[in-house]
């Protein structure tokens, strides 16, 4: 591990000689690509320079005793090597996790799809309170939340919805939300007070740009039609909808929310993007694509990775055995404490993976 650190402190340093180089100042494109690297690798050299310096200081420490100090000098001593191995202890644990391959994809926005499995209107309204929960998670981070394509119902909720989620490391964090959401509470539908299960999925995909995935025009079939749903006379008469049908995958997008052709074509666009991106990477790791698609599943009660349970107030991720007592400020957004312990369980997985 130290061997990676320091060829990782090499290239550092190599990256700042080269920035401050008015040759590379003189190619824009490639000073900035270094200039990204060099902020990437910054918090490991960082940390690896504390773990140096922790690690000299508590060799100079062991020497003084031999030196034979008096009492009040030996106690100092040994007061300032405890805190010494603790912060080693620490860094020792920090820095393998550091060196973990970083997802390419994390820096990059994601969109997101919500589809309401079993349980019928219920699950249509369960799938609205998962995308208010993402909304409001997303209003705490300072990202932005646009609303690419819905398919509301009638008491409130959605058949379906896609949206994307902008922000710095959008992607790192909600990637883990990929999977079957569980509901148990008694529906607004129910007279009875029965308690009902239902569930909807969540898709996480990371926005492709126009440079990731090139899309012949000639693949593509693009239909219009009228919008329908409340809005307004024109969503009967102008044919602001859009079909996009990629021929080559058999994958369909549709967008009607605009009032604009042209911004529901934008809109049917990057989620057609996002989809072909993921199913090129899924081609590329297969593994990865078969836990993904596990993940996501159908809808069905059995294949969950969450459960929201009212009754008791309580909120269960199954992948890694944590239940929260906090239902109504998860469900309002505070996802902090669930995504940081799955971002931990996924860095033990990994660095396991490492050692093997």
């Amino acid at each position: 591990m130290l061997e990676q650190l320091q060829a990782v402190e090499d290239k550092f340093r190599e990256l700042e000689s080269l920035i401050a180089d008015p040759a590379t100042m003189a190619d824009i494109d490639r000073w900035q690509r270094m200039n990204k690297e060099h902020a990437k690798l910054a918090p490991i050299v960082e940390r690896f320079r504390v773990y140096k310096d922790v690690t000299r200081r508590i060799a100079e420490d062991k020497a003084m005793f031999s030196e034979q100090p008096d009492d009040e000098m030996r106690h100092l001593i040994e007061e300032e090597l405890s805190d010494l191995m603790t912060q080693k202890e620490e860094l020792d644990r920090e820095l393998p996790i550091l060196l973990l391959p970083k997802d390419p994809n994390d820096e990059r926005n994601v969109i997101m799809e919500i589809r309401g499995g079993v349980g019928g209107d219920e699950a249509a309204l369960f799938a609205g309170d998962l995308f208010r929960m993402y909304s409001r998670y997303a209003e705490r981070k300072g990202w932005q939340v646009d609303i690419l394509s819905e398919n509301a119902t009638e008491i409130g909720g959605f058949k379906e919805i896609t949206f994307l989620i902008a922000g710095e490391g959008a992607y790192s964090r909600l990637k883990y939300e990929s999977g079957t959401h569980r509901v148990q509470r008694v529906p607004v539908t129910e007279s009875g007070g029965r308690i009902h299960t239902s569930a909807a999925t969540v898709a996480v995909l990371p926005e492709a740009e126009e440079v990731d995935i090139d899309i012949d025009p000639k693949d593509l079939r693009i239909d219009t039609y009228c919008a329908s749903g409340a809005g307004g006379q024109y969503v009967n008469r102008t044919e602001t909808a859009i079909r996009i049908t990629h021929l080559p995958t058999g994958l369909v997008v549709q967008c009607q929310d605009e009032k604009s052709q042209r911004k529901n074509k934008d809109k049917a666009m990057k989620v057609l993007r996002a989809r072909l991106l993921d199913r090129a990477q899924q081609a590329q790791e297969d593994a990865v694509a078969a836990d993904r698609k596990s993940q996501v599943g159908s809808g069905d009660r059995s294949e969950r990775i969450r459960t929201y349970n009212f009754p008791q107030g309580r909120v269960t991720d199954h992948r890694i055995g944590l239940t929260v007592h906090r239902i109504d400020a998860v469900l309002g957004g505070d996802l902090d404490e669930i995504l940081a312990a799955l971002i931990t369980a996924d860095q033990a997985r990994r660095l396991k993976q490492v050692n093997e």
